[in-house]
């Protein structure tokens, strides 16, 4: 059996999305991206500077090499449901989630230039929960699970 990488495909066949972002829901695509991030959880990923100090439209414009969300961005599934790239503003708009719930997954102030994929994924997991949690609550799902 040959292998071939998703690039390799586009180019021998036509590959149709069997997801769509109505076909997905919000719960769907935010336990797919913890899972993701959970499969290379002993790898440190590249966080976003400073996000909370950005304008909006700058905000939304940021991205980075190998990020939390250009973990999501790269996944077939996640990518054929309708995320469109990996900036800040996309995984908002694509997670329905709101800028302080991202900002708690990759910002840069709160895990220093790299964050652990277990830790990003237990931010993820953090915005499946019924209840909001607070700044300490928070906190302690980050570093005891």
């Amino acid at each position: 059996m040959k292998h071939h990488t998703l690039e390799q495909m586009q180019n021998i066949a036509q590959i149709e999305p069997f997801f769509h972002l109505h076909g997905m829901s919000r719960r769907q695509r935010l336990e797919r991206w913890a899972e993701l991030l959970e499969e290379i959880r002993h790898r440190h990923l590249d966080t976003l500077h400073e996000t909370e100090f950005q304008s909006s439209e700058e905000r939304n414009a940021l991205r980075c090499d190998y990020s939390p969300i250009t973990v999501a961005f790269r996944d077939p599934v996640l990518h054929s449901a309708g995320m469109k790239n990996d900036t800040y503003g996309e995984a908002i708009r694509f997670f329905e989630i709101s800028d302080e719930e991202l900002h708690d997954v990759v910002c840069y102030c709160r895990f220093g230039t790299t964050v652990s994929a277990a830790a990003a994924a237990r931010q993820v997991r953090v915005l499946l929960s019924d209840k909001p949690m607070g700044f300490w609550s928070s906190l302690r799902a980050l570093f005891i699970g």
